[in-house]
């Protein structure tokens, strides 16, 4: 993973860093530090220039409260799913058993989908929240595949 620095470094490079310093109302050398590696995290607690993505880093280590992070990615119109734990035994099993349980939360979710269109030819409020419970199940068992995969616990090598 990058560190935060790099990410708003290269962020604000884009958009330029007179033009985010006025529309934040600081200082530009303020936000040249944020794209700046901190010197440790002592000088966090001593009130130095820590980076947004740092102090929001920081909340979240704190409190463990996903709907910060659910927050932020709702700003840009998206929505958090948390990678599930990977633990392979057999793979040979696990990754028929992974594929049979993807296409069964698929099927539940199109289930879900055509249940509520079929009643009234409409989805309300309720039947969203219930799409988007399978919606999200669909899309923790998929990821846990594909991060499995990149772990490389399919390769026949059990490389763990």
């Amino acid at each position: 993973m990058q560190e935060s620095y790099h990410i708003l470094k290269k962020t604000i490079e884009r958009a330029g860093v007179k033009k985010v310093a006025l529309h934040m109302g600081l200082s530009q050398s303020l936000v040249y530090k944020w794209c700046q590696k901190a010197a440790d995290e002592e000088s966090w607690r001593q009130g130095g220039a820590v980076n947004p993505l740092d102090r929001i880093k920081q909340i979240y280590d704190m409190t463990q409260d996903v709907e910060l992070i659910n927050w932020i990615c709702q700003i840009a119109d998206g929505y958090f799913v948390k990678n599930p734990p990977v633990k392979c035994s057999n793979p040979d099993a696990h990754a028929l058993k992974n594929i049979q349980l993807f296409i069964k939360e698929f099927s539940q979710a199109l289930d879900i989908i055509s249940k509520s269109y079929d009643n009234d030819k409409r989805i309300d409020v309720k039947e969203s929240a219930k799409i988007r419970r399978a919606w999200e199940g669909l899309k923790r068992v998929g990821e846990a595949f594909v991060v499995e995969c990149e772990h490389g616990d399919f390769n026949g090598k059990n490389e763990q």
